[in-house]
């Protein structure tokens, strides 16, 4: 009987280590079920030279330690675990796509547009885990987002994305990307701001005269705000860079207030033009002496309306240009992109200066008015862009604009994408400018109207 009993405790001893055994076979096979993932750049050149002393990253291999982040997302999101999925995400966004330089390059190699075609594509990744979306959708965004990175990393590496295996397509090296990257941006961003400034200092000029000390006396306000913009844009990128803020969704935040801030004086300014772009009416505006005391608070709009287009292109031109800052060959080619950049601009604010000049008032001022709202409509996309990327907003995209928008260059330049939280306040500014086009067109016609009508019977008084 005691035999039997031995006997069956030890059964169940066996038994029970034997599932216990299995038990933790289980959760081990369950923990390595998980792909393996580095979660930044940083972390995936570490490991890889840990192994590799000479590796040196490429494109390709920057998509491949993407791809096993975007797998692991899909895992955990299929266990029901949003939260980690829309970290994992973001990590590909912040912690791969903007730190190793992937975006600013592929903005230079590739387009702009296709920079923000994958940036709407994270953005609509994320969106899916903040909704509760189903698995089967968080895999389709989440493989179309890896599809684009992994075709643009061939597209980098100077390969045929339909045929990896085969030959190069001859694009240059590494060296010449790099400087070509850095040359589109500046001049991309740089464009911007340099014909916000340049209609700025045209119209001030006009203005003046050919009254030298007053012309000096306006534009040097303008000057003033412009390079406070560049000091203060290099000061942002430090400061950024010192609290770790850089590519972290409070850069993006940052920015996109920064913008919308923009919006409001450029709208300003715009309004300001429209209202004065009337010969009659400008005339009035400088004889009238309560208005021309005035005229120190429009010149700080304007000189502020410089200051902001500088500040928010050249903080985004420093905080671009940071990461490509790895190496000495690298750091040749970005400032010499940067500095051919930066001669083509100064030409172009010239030929705005100068060629302005001989511009009639009315078409001038018509022109620098339509202007200013092209580029309000431009900050105002681009500044709820940037906080849809700093999480502040979830992105829900217009299915039918969708294949349209995003691939090309001069709507994404407008800052126009196929996003509801963007169209919808641009096209509600588009329209109360309709108003207020049309109730100032009618005011400037009045104004005309009445001082012709002065004209002529001071003409008959004199005739007389």
């Amino acid at each position: 009987m005691k035999n039997n009993k031995k006997f069956a405790k030890s059964l169940y001893s066996i038994l029970l280590m034997a599932f216990m055994a299995t038990g933790l076979l289980f959760n081990s096979n369950q923990a390595l079920a998980y792909t393996q993932y580095y979660n930044s750049f940083d972390e995936y050149v570490e490991g890889e030279k840990s192994k590799d002393p000479d590796f040196k990253a490429t494109w390709t291999g920057v998509a491949a330690a993407m791809h096993d982040l975007f797998t692991y997302a899909k895992e955990v999101y299929a266990e029901g675990k949003a939260e980690e999925a829309y970290d994992t995400v973001n990590a590909g966004y912040y912690n791969y796509y903007e730190t190793s330089g992937f975006e600013r390059i592929a903005m230079g190699k590739i387009a702009g547009s296709r920079k923000t075609e994958v940036e709407l594509q994270f953005a609509a990744t994320k969106a899916v885990t903040k909704e509760g979306g189903s698995v089967e959708d968080f895999n389709k965004e989440v493989d179309t987002l890896d599809q684009m990175i992994t075709r643009d990393g061939y597209i980098l590496d100077g390969k045929d994305p339909d045929n990896p295996e085969g030959e190069s397509e001859g694009s240059g090296s590494a060296g010449w990307v790099t400087f070509m990257a850095c040359f589109s941006i500046i001049l991309r961003e740089g464009f911007e701001a340099i014909l916000i400034v340049g209609a700025i200092m045209a119209y001030l000029a006009k203005s003046a005269g050919d009254d030298m000390e007053e012309k000096k006396r306006k534009l040097r306000p303008v000057y003033i705000g412009s390079l406070v913009g560049i000091g203060a844009s290099f000061l942002l990128a430090w400061v950024l860079d010192l609290v770790k803020l850089a590519n972290t969704a409070s850069q993006e935040v940052i920015e996109g207030v920064t913008a919308l801030l923009a919006v409001v004086v450029l709208y300003y300014v715009s309004n300001w033009m429209l209202s004065k772009s009337e010969t009659d009416t400008w005339n009035l505006y400088i004889k009238d002496k309560v208005q021309k005391s005035n005229q120190g608070g429009s010149l700080f709009a304007l000189a502020f309306t410089a200051f902001l287009a500088v500040f928010r292109e050249g903080a985004e031109v420093v905080l671009f240009f940071q990461p490509m800052l790895t190496g000495d060959e690298d750091a040749k080619m970005v400032w010499a992109g940067f500095g051919l950049g930066c001669v083509i601009l100064v030409f172009v604010y010239l030929a705005i200066k100068f060629l302005s000049l001989r511009i009639p008032i009315k078409p001038f001022f018509t022109a620098t008015s339509i202007l200013m709202f092209i580029m309000s409509i431009s900050f105002l996309g681009a500044g709820i862009k940037e906080l849809i990327e700093g999480d502040v907003f979830v992105a829900h995209t217009i299915p039918f604009l969708e294949d349209v928008i995003p691939t090309n260059d001069v709507l994404d330049v407008l800052g126009i994408y196929p996003l509801y939280e963007t169209l919808v306040p641009q096209v509600i500014l588009l329209l109360v400018t309709l108003i207020i086009f049309i109730v100032v067109t009618g005011r400037n016609k009045r104004i005309h109207l009445e001082a012709q009508k002065n004209r002529e019977e001071s003409s008959e008084n004199q005739t007389r």
